[in-house]
């Protein structure tokens, strides 16, 4: 007898989302065999190519739905050259396709409970038939607690997550920042609602094998997550000056617009007093191991920038990103007031800032002892009980009717 496990991560943006569930992915291929004494196996669908980068536990695979990506007048076809209603109809009946020939006993969505304009209903309402037992993964920050109550709204509230949903699962320390105090996770579901801890150590690494970089020691280390929006950081990191006997190694990302990512290099060749000590690039192989061996590092405060930052004790600056949303620059807050890192508001990233920060910082480390991060080790044990009610209880009988619908 063998478990099935099924994740789903929309992926419009970056790849947090992805990056997240495939932490999950090794956390519970070591664990469950472990736990339940049976093999596991696994599909993890995702809706950016970057994705598949990343390598996946023997036994389990990725599939990638054509992307969407977001404009200001919502979302629109990333390359494929159809209309958004075809595409959503596309990645809908793909991922509920999918999903049921499979016939996952645990599925785990991240983020969005429906994702893209709820086009993961149908495969919702697929397993809820077959008594496929549903977790809905959040980061421990959602936004405000305004734009998050509008966001729940827009869905149908927490109601509708209620019906489809058996657990949400919480992957951060409940001590440092507590989503359901503030109303970002609605009370409704605090019966169902864990905390993980922060999915920090044991995470995998990330052989990016199309990465040039050669790590000399010691070094400073600068990343921008995806680096869609990491341009200013990049720049001004580019223009910084570098503690003696260092290099500086800056990592842009895969999403970083080109013309960021030549601005970020010209910058580097600019920097006459300290160019030959900078390696600008996009990837790097093993970004967890160097994070850990960086002398300081300085990043963005996404999800899973802080869980590798926190898995180590390498000094950080965290220079959360200030638009769209509140997310980052709440997390940071709450990092910095636990004692983890230290913040860096957007409006006064500077070079001079990072210069005297960097020279300060390589001659310290950074205990976070006091934090929850072992997110990862206990997720195994949380799935295991999720699996066995599903291996135990028949199908749900639906109490509530959410229409399978686009949300406009």
């Amino acid at each position: 007898m063998s478990i099935t496990v099924a994740m789903y991560s929309h992926d419009s943006v970056g790849l947090g989302h992805a990056r997240r569930n495939r932490a999950l992915a090794y956390a519970l291929a070591a664990d469950l065999p472990r736990i339940t004494g049976q093999r596991v196996r696994g599909l993890l669908v995702a809706g950016h190519p970057d994705a598949t980068a990343d390598a996946l536990p023997e036994g389990w695979d990725w599939l990638v739905l054509p992307g969407f990506t977001r404009t200001t007048s919502g979302y629109e076809s990333r390359h494929l050259d159809v209309s958004t209603e075809r595409l959503w109809h596309l990645r809908s009946a793909t991922a509920a396709a999918a999903l049921q020939a499979i016939s996952p006993d645990l599925l785990i969505v991240d983020r969005h409970p429906f994702g893209v304009d709820d086009e993961l209903l149908p495969a919702l309402e697929t397993m809820r038939d077959t008594g496929t037992r549903c977790v809905l993964g959040m980061r421990e920050v959602l936004d405000s607690p305004e734009v998050a109550e509008r966001e729940w709204q827009r869905i149908g509230g927490p109601a509708a997550v209620a019906h489809y949903y058996d657990a949400v699962w919480v992957y951060g320390d409940q001590n440092v920042y507590d989503p359901v105090a503030t109303g970002e996770i609605p009370g409704q579901l605090t019966e169902r609602t864990r905390f993980t801890g922060y999915l920090a150590h044991g995470r995998p690494d990330d052989p990016l094998t199309s990465s040039s970089v050669r790590v000399e020691q010691p070094y400073i280390l600068t990343m921008v997550g995806g680096g869609s929006d990491g341009g200013p950081l990049g720049l001004a990191a580019a223009q910084a000056k570098i503690p003696a006997g260092h290099r500086h190694i800056i990592l842009t990302g895969p999403q970083m617009p080109e013309s960021d990512h030549d601005q970020i290099l010209e910058a580097a060749r600019n920097n006459a007093e300290y160019r030959s000590q900078i390696r600008v690039d996009r990837y790097a192989p093993h970004v967890p191991k160097l994070v850990r061996d960086a002398a300081a590092t300085v990043c963005m405060a996404g999800y899973n920038s802080m869980a590798e930052v926190m898995a180590t004790t390498t000094p950080a600056l965290v220079v959360p990103r200030n638009s769209r949303r509140q997310e980052q620059p709440r997390r940071a807050a709450a990092l910095a007031a636990a004692g983890a890192v230290q913040m860096l508001p957007a409006e006064e990233l500077n070079p001079q800032e990072l210069s005297t920060w960097f020279a300060g910082a390589v001659d310290r480390r950074t205990l976070r002892d006091a934090i929850d991060l072992d997110g990862l080790s206990a997720v195994g044990d949380l799935a295991a009980e999720q699996i066995q009610s599903f291996r135990q209880t028949p199908a749900a009988t639906p109490q509530f009717t959410a229409p399978i619908q686009r949300v406009h």
